[in-house]
């Protein structure tokens, strides 16, 4: 891992640093929903309790944010409460680290942002809500996330309730694999729809096991050349999805109001997820909480297990190999 000079641009908290030389199980947290995704105060609380989720499983949290221009991978007490209370907190995909940087700005990493400097330092391992992805009427505004493309070139594992379901979500998994981005379903052979369990498009490898995942990754690893992303789709609990038909029906009415009012470009996504919030009373809300708090335990746990594997030495052929749900 490279150790940032006193006089870098870059801190790493003590925390991480240690961790991640003594090949400790790290899990990297964004911020993106501690400053924008959720209200406060509640936000503050929620950004508390995952670390609390990450470290319960013995593993170490690296929440990460630029904080007055410098990139932090690990918040201290006041650094979150910063990012959790202050106003005017950019949102800063991987593109906007170089100008943030220079304006000394302080802004919440999305997953591109968080991504790009977790594997900078060496985290393997990273949990976040859902993914970025293709827009609906993508043939007209060709609007893709750069999530994608950061992960097509970054070696880190991404857990994931899939992505939103106000995204093109067979467009999504077509792209993914354009971009040669692994995606593997954690106990399901469909590809989750964040707010619900399934988005009803099917997965070609299915895990059941934070073991079976990190053989995946070090089979990844013993491949030198693969520099891509390998995304670990994990479904929201059947318990805590969102109700489905409530869900389509909302969602088909923020559409209608999207298209009636003219809403285009980055305005589109928070006009329907603001819609969703308010249509199903805060339901959406948290089904959206749930899946981070899943994808966070599952994060720790598949980091931990993998620190276990590279501490042994044991090849990634050492546990049982991911399952084709086709031949199930």
């Amino acid at each position: 891992m490279p150790v940032p000079a006193a006089d870098s641009p870059f801190a790493v908290s003590e925390e991480v640093r240690e961790a991640l030389d003594a090949g400790r199980p790290v899990v990297a947290l964004e911020s993106t929903i501690i400053a924008h995704g959720l209200p406060r105060p509640r936000n503050l609380r929620i950004a508390q309790e995952l670390e609390g989720l990450v470290r319960a499983e013995d593993a170490v949290p690296a929440t990460i944010a630029v904080v007055d221009g410098r990139p932090h991978v690990g918040l201290g007490k006041a650094e979150l409460e910063r990012i959790a209370n202050e106003d005017g907190i950019r949102k800063l995909g991987h593109r906007d680290l170089a100008p943030a940087m220079a304006a000394g700005v302080s802004g919440a990493t999305t997953v591109s942002g968080t991504a790009f400097l977790a594997e900078r330092f060496g985290i393997r391992v990273f949990a976040t809500g859902g993914l970025g992805g293709v827009h609906r009427d993508w043939t007209r505004d060709q609007d893709e996330s750069a999530d994608l493309r950061l992960l097509a070139r970054t070696p880190i594992t991404v857990v994931c309730a899939g992505v939103k379901s106000i995204l093109d979500v067979p467009a999504t998994l077509q792209r993914l694999e354009t971009l040669g981005v692994g995606v593997i379903g954690y106990g399901t052979s469909e590809f989750p729809g964040f707010y619900l369990r399934s988005s009803s498009q099917p997965v070609d490898w299915t895990v059941r096991s934070p073991e079976e995942v990190a053989a995946v990754m070090r089979a990844h690893d013993a491949l030198d050349d693969l520099d891509s992303a390998l995304i670990v789709a994990n479904p929201v609990a059947e318990d805590e999805q969102l109700d489905p038909g409530l869900h389509d029906r909302v969602l088909a009415e923020a559409l209608r109001a999207c298209a009636r009012e003219g809403i285009t470009g980055q305005a589109v996504t928070p006009f329907l997820l603001d819609r969703l919030v308010r249509g199903t009373d805060g339901a959406s809300l948290e089904a959206n909480v749930a899946a981070v708090r899943g994808n966070v335990r599952l994060a720790a746990r598949i980091a931990k297990a993998y620190a276990d594997l590279a501490r042994t030495g044991d090849a990634y052929g050492a546990q049982a190999p991911a399952e084709d749900p086709r031949r199930a």
